[in-house]
């Protein structure tokens, strides 16, 4: 059984939620309510449980409120945080960079599944918390340039310099990342996502297989159907659609 609160100022969603998830995942037992940042601090320090479906907005502040003070006065967070939004585009790029797991409301069946089983895969492998320290530096800063981002792999969650990722491989579901004096990581998401996170941050796909960051760009070579070397020494192809696009940013350095 895995021990959980929910934390959400609309009684209808708690109810909605507490449905969906005897519905979906009877494994998962609600041992508490709360509805806003002081009674939601206090039954997640009362109760101590493994996850906290926590609302963003709430009556008296935000759930990040919650995840500061709980901060303040413990240290770290030992519980799986799950958040629940209805908007706050700014807040899901930040939990995006964070590897923090979340619903949009209406909350839909198949996503909850997808959060399920990633709650069970961060349980059994007893991840740290330290991705939330993160996200709370990203979301106090309200801005856009965030500088690091953490990454969820098979044996926990790393925190790295954007800046410091040269290049990112995919394949089908996976992604690797190659960064700067550090092994190749790989991630369960695809390069898509990581595409449309880091393509305001120098980042360009260049093949189905290849996102790299311009900065670690060291020559782009035409003959042989053109590709590019990197600063790690990879040699990497071109897509034909992308040969002009790459050939445009190249002479606007």
């Amino acid at each position: 059984m895995i021990t959980a609160v929910l934390i959400d100022d609309d009684e209808n969603l708690r109810d909605g939620m507490k449905g969906l998830l005897a519905l979906y995942a009877p494994e998962i037992k609600i041992i508490g309510e709360a509805e806003d940042v002081e009674t939601g601090t206090a039954i997640i320090e009362k109760l101590r449980p493994q996850v906290v479906f926590l609302d963003i907005l709430l009556h008296d502040g935000t759930g990040f409120d919650i995840l500061e003070q709980l901060a303040k006065r413990n240290g770290k967070t030992t519980s799986h945080i799950v958040f629940i939004t209805a908007h706050e585009e700014y807040a899901i790029k930040a939990f995006r960079f964070s590897a923090l797991d979340f619903l949009l409301k209406p909350v839909d069946p198949d996503e909850l599944q997808k959060v399920i089983a990633k709650i069970k895969e961060v349980l059994e492998k007893n991840e740290s918390y330290a991705h939330i320290d993160l996200l709370i530096e990203n979301i106090r800063k309200k801005v856009d340039n965030y500088k690091r981002i953490a990454l969820s792999t098979a044996d926990g969650i790393h925190v790295f310099e954007v800046s410091d990722i040269i290049r990112c491989e995919g394949e089908d579901n996976y992604t690797t990342f190659y960064i700067k004096n550090n092994k190749p990581v790989i991630i369960s998401r695809t390069l898509k996502e990581y595409e449309d996170l880091l393509g305001e941050y120098g980042f360009e796909r260049i093949h189905q297989s290849h996102l790299i960051n311009l900065a670690y760009l060291k020559s782009y070579i035409k003959k042989d159907g053109g590709y590019v070397v990197m600063a790690d020494n990879a040699n990497l192809p071109i897509s034909q659609r992308k040969k002009e696009r790459l050939q445009e940013l190249i002479k606007a350095f």
